[in-house]
């Protein structure tokens, strides 16, 4: 043996068919001025929240010896309060699971209701995890049809349900990345139709529902046993280092996820942590509403300059069109800015960061327009 490697691809290994050629998901991170493209919330934690978050993990740490609610009791009792409250439909501990972000809230649902021999079914362009979750579960995925403008056409995707059958229907409301909402007759006529297929899950991902011109599709939960809405505190709450997300369902729901979770998969701090942003959330959705203000005036001052740009009721834009978008994203980079080139042939989105790195954006966007002319 002279100690050498033998160096190894990845299509060597023995790994699951239906994982060769796959990437995985990520968005590159580079030194640059300014960076608008993974929606994050671009506002620090106030210091007030960070001391409170220090005293409850302090408080957490003097029993790490231990292993930490597997329930989670306390917490979805508080993510139940924070629902009602904002969602204007009353929930419970019983209808909310919590886990380590909402891609380990979904992983779980296709774990429980996906996986071998069944399928799952989203309305791309979408939300690229929905799939790279339910192959990662074994669950075959199906690219439902969208219109010309983005929105689920119905009718469209009542026929796809009847002719696919599939077992989990995803509903992405604001869509990423186009940030379409998505309207409750339109959950209701899908939903309708995944039931009379088969009886299917249909999970509507609400992750920047906070920051939607319309209300939460919440309370379509009541009476649809098999509906589920899925939440994440990683954009209105601008905890997206703490990856947190939760689900809220009938409570049948929430106990057969439970039969996948792992032991203990929330830590003592991630719950403390938790806790702690909950005590604060009218100032964190006061940032939410500096952000939808910005939103908002980036689809205006786009439109000025030229571009075509989809409504959003999340807190990014979808903006174009480009003959060639690789191009445009790399003139918009060349000028200080990242932006996100999702693969949506001739479009760009760009996340509403601070008044400041939304002018260096629309600044950088005006200069590769007149360069154009």
């Amino acid at each position: 043996m002279d100690g050498s490697w033998h160096v190894t691809g990845i299509d060597d290994l023995p790994i699951r068919d239906e994982l060769r050629g796959q990437s995985p998901y990520g968005a590159p991170q580079l030194d640059v001025p300014v960076r608008l493209n993974t929606n994050e919330n671009p506002y620090p934690l106030p210091e007030p929240l960070v001391q409170r978050i220090t005293e409850r993990v302090r408080e957490a740490a003097r029993n790490l010896n231990r292993y930490p609610d597997r329930e989670a009791v306390e917490l979805r009792t508080e993510l139940a309060k924070y629902l009602t409250r904002s969602a204007g439909h009353e929930v419970g501990t019983a209808n909310v699971w919590a886990a380590n972000g909402s891609n380990e809230v979904l992983q779980q649902l296709l774990q429980t209701f996906g996986g071998p021999g069944r399928t799952a079914i989203g309305f791309e362009p979408s939300y690229s995890m929905h799939g790279l979750i339910a192959r990662g579960t074994g669950t075959a995925w199906i690219s439902g049809p969208r219109g010309d403008d983005f929105a689920i056409d119905v009718e469209a995707s009542v026929a796809a349900i009847a002719g696919h059958r599939p077992h989990v229907v995803f509903i992405t409301s604001p869509n990423n990345p186009t940030g379409t909402a998505v309207g409750a007759g339109t959950v209701r006529a899908l939903y309708e139709a995944a039931q009379a297929a088969r009886p299917s899950l249909v999970i509507v991902d609400e992750a920047y529902g906070e920051f939607s011109h319309h209300p939460s599709l919440l309370p379509l939960i009541e009476g649809r046993p098999n509906l589920v809405v899925s939440r994440t505190m990683s954009k209105a709450f601008g905890a997206a280092g703490l990856r947190l997300g939760y689900l809220a369902a009938d409570p049948a729901v929430v106990d057969a996820v439970q039969l996948v979770r792992l032991p203990y998969h929330l830590s003592s701090v991630t719950q403390a942590t938790a806790l702690a942003a909950l005590e604060y959330t009218d100032t964190l959705l006061g940032y939410v509403e500096q952000l939808k203000a910005e939103r908002d005036r980036l689809v205006t001052e786009l439109r000025a300059i030229g571009c075509e740009v989809s409504d959003s009721d999340a807190n990014f834009v979808q903006f174009g069109r480009f003959e060639d978008s690789h191009t445009a994203w790399q003139a918009i980079l060349d000028r200080g800015v990242l932006v996100r080139d999702n693969g949506v042939p001739g479009w760009l989105r760009v996340s509403a960061g601070t008044p400041a790195e939304n002018d260096a954006f629309l600044e950088a966007v005006r200069a590769m327009k007149k360069e154009d002319r």
